[in-house]
C-alpha cells in the first residue's frame, strides 16, 4: 500500500490524514490545537504540525505530503528567515483602512483586472499596507512574504532560521501554489504572474515572494527523507479537491467562517469586490465569497437560549418556515461579504406572537444560510452554473441545517459524510503529485434532502439586509 499525507493547518487547529493513495481510505490521523486570536506566532503552527504528524504515526512510510492552509495570513520574514512579527490571520480586520487606501490609489476596476480581487481587510496586500503604516520598522525588516501553507512547507523541507533548521534561511526555496497566491492581492490568476507594483505599494519595497508551482509540481522533499512535498493550497481549494468538486458544483462550507464557491473554467472578475476571483488547485478557477459569521451564529443563539446545538436544531424544526416573520441578519463580528467590517447583527420582524424560542432558533438557521445563499448568487453572477450544492463543515450534519438549506437553495443539496475535506484535498494533491494522475476517490454522502424551495424566506431576509446598503 502506497501512503500519502494531507495537512489542514486551519485557524483553530492542524489535522493530518495519512491515506491509501489508491482508494483514499484514511489509515491514521493526528491533530493539534492552534492558539486563539487573529494575530498568531507561526512557530505555534510549526510545533502543532510536528505534534499532529507524530500522532499520525510520522511520515517515514509516506511517499508524498501536501499542506493546505488558511488563506491570506501574512507571514513576514527577515533576511535570516526569522518571523518579523506575529502573523495576521484572514479574520484580522485591522487593515480595513489600508484596503480603502489601496482602492483609492489604484481604483477597484483596475485592481480586479490585475488581481481578480478588490482589497478587503482579509487579504495579504492590505495586511502588508497596514504593517507599512502602523509598524514601519517591522516593515523595513521584511525580506520575504509567505502564506501559512508556504511557510509550513518550507519548514518541512528543512528551511528556516539557521539556529533552528538544518538547511538555513534560503528564502528562494519558498514555494506556493496558484490558489493561495490568488488570495494575496498581488498575483494575477489570469496571467499567472506577481504584480510587483502592487506589492511595493502595499509593503513599501520589493521582497522575495514564493515561487508559484503548478498543480502537481513538487516543492522538494521532507528533509532527511524521500517523501515528496506537493505544492500545497489554500483551504478552500483544498476542500474543493477533497470533495472532488468539478465544474457545476457549488460548495457551501460552514465553519468559523462561511464560504460559497465553485469550480469554473475561466477566471472570474467582479468589480464590486463581492466575489474573489481565486484560482483553484487543479488548474482551473475558484470564484468565492466568504462570510465572517457562519457556525458561530448558531453558537450565539444557542447560548442565548441556554441550549446545546442538538436542542437548538429541535427548536428550529418546531417553527414554521419564515420563523413567524423574525429575521436575523447575522453580522455579529462585522462582515466580509458584504464588506462591512464594523457591522453588528440585527434581529427584526418580532411581534408578541412571534417572539418564541422556536422562532429565534429558526431565524438563526435561516439567517446564516440566507447570507450564504446570497453569496452563492454572487458567484453565479460571475459564471458558476450550479447543478447541485455540496454543504460541508461541522454544522452541515445538523438536521435543521439540511432542512432549511433545502428551502433556501433552489438546486439539489448534497451533504457529504463528516470529514476533514481540506486535509483530504491535500492528500489528493499529494497522490496526484506522486503519480501524475488525479485520484478519483469516492465521496460518501450523509444526506440529500428533497428540494423544498421557499422563496419567501430569501425575500424577507433581503428586505432586512437591505438596511445595510
Amino acid at each position: 500500500m502506497t501512503l500519502v499525507a494531507g495537512v489542514d493547518s486551519s485557524t483553530q487547529s492542524v489535522k493530518v490524514l495519512v491515506c491509501d493513495a489508491a482508494t483514499g481510505e484514511v489509515v491514521r490521523s493526528g491533530r493539534a490545537a492552534h492558539p486563539d486570536g487573529t494575530s498568531v506566532p507561526p512557530d505555534a503552527w510549526w510545533a502543532a504540525l510536528q505534534t499532529a504528524i507524530a500522532e499520525a504515526g510520522g511520515l517515514a512510510d509516506v511517499a508524498a505530503v501536501s499542506v493546505g492552509g488558511q488563506q491570506h495570513g501574512m507571514v513576514a520574514l527577515d533576511a535570516d528567515g526569522r518571523v518579523v512579527r506575529d502573523a495576521l490571520l484572514w479574520n484580522d480586520t485591522r487593515s480595513a483602512g489600508a484596503a480603502r487606501d489601496l482602492i483609492t490609489e489604484f481604483g477597484a476596476d483596475a485592481l480586479v483586472a490585475r488581481t481578480g480581487l478588490v482589497p478587503v481587510a482579509s487579504f495579504t496586500s492590505t495586511k502588508l499596507r497596514w504593517l507599512r503604516d502602523a509598524e514601519p520598522e517591522n516593515a523595513a525588516r521584511v525580506a520575504a512574504v509567505a502564506l501559512p501553507h508556504d511557510w509550513l512547507s518550507w519548514r518541512l523541507m528543512g528551511y528556516g532560521p539557521a539556529d533552528s533548521s538544518p538547511l538555513g534561511p534560503d528564502l528562494d526555496a519558498l514555494t506556493t501554489d496558484r490558489s493561495d497566491a490568488s488570495g494575496t492581492g498581488y498575483w494575477s490568476p489570469a496571467t499567472g504572474e506577481y504584480d510587483r507594483e502592487l506589492l511595493v505599494a502595499a509593503l513599501g519595497h520589493d521582497a522575495v515572494l514564493p515561487r508559484v508551482l503548478g498543480p502537481v509540481e513538487s516543492a522538494g522533499v521532507v528533509h532527511g527523507t524521500d517523501c515528496l512535498v506537493g505544492p500545497g493550497m489554500g483551504d478552500n481549494a483544498g476542500a474543493a479537491l477533497g470533495l472532488g468538486a468539478r465544474e457545476g458544483d457549488g460548495v457551501i462550507s460552514i465553519g468559523t467562517s462561511g464560504t460559497a464557491f465553485g469550480v469554473t473554467p475561466v477566471p472570474a472578475t467582479d468589480p464590486s469586490g463581492t466575489v474573489a476571483g481565486f484560482a483553484d488547485a487543479s488548474g482551473e478557477f475558484l470564484p468565492l465569497i466568504a462570510t465572517l459569521n457562519a457556525a458561530r451564529v448558531l453558537d450565539s443563539i444557542a447560548r442565548v437560549l441556554g441550549v446545546d446545538h442538538a436542542a437548538l436544531a429541535e427548536l428550529a424544526l418546531e417553527a414554521q418556515p419564515g420563523a413567524g416573520g423574525a429575521v436575523l441578519v447575522p453580522y455579529f463580528e462585522g462582515e466580509r461579504t458584504p464588506n462591512l467590517p464594523d457591522a453588528t447583527a440585527t434581529l427584526s420582524g418580532l411581534t408578541i406572537a412571534s417572539t418564541t424560542r422556536e422562532n429565534l432558533a429558526r431565524a438563526a438557521f435561516e439567517g446564516m444560510l440566507c447570507a450564504l445563499a446570497d453569496g452563492l448568487d454572487a458567484v453565479r453572477a460571475v459564471g458558476l452554473v450550479p447543478s447541485r450544492v455540496l454543504i460541508v463543515g461541522g454544522a452541515a450534519q445538523s438536521a435543521a441545517v439540511q432542512r432549511v438549506a433545502a428551502q433556501v437553495f433552489d438546486v439539489p443539496v448534497v451533504v457529504p459524510e463528516p470529514g476533514e475535506y481540506v486535509a483530504r484535498g491535500a492528500a489528493v494533491q499529494a497522490a496526484w503529485t506522486l503519480t501524475g494522475t488525479r485520484p478519483d476517490w469516492p465521496l460518501a454522502v450523509a444526506g440529500e434532502p428533497a428540494v423544498d424551495t421557499r422563496p419567501e424566506i430569501r425575500a424577507a431576509y433581503a428586505t432586512a439586509a437591505a438596511a445595510y446598503k
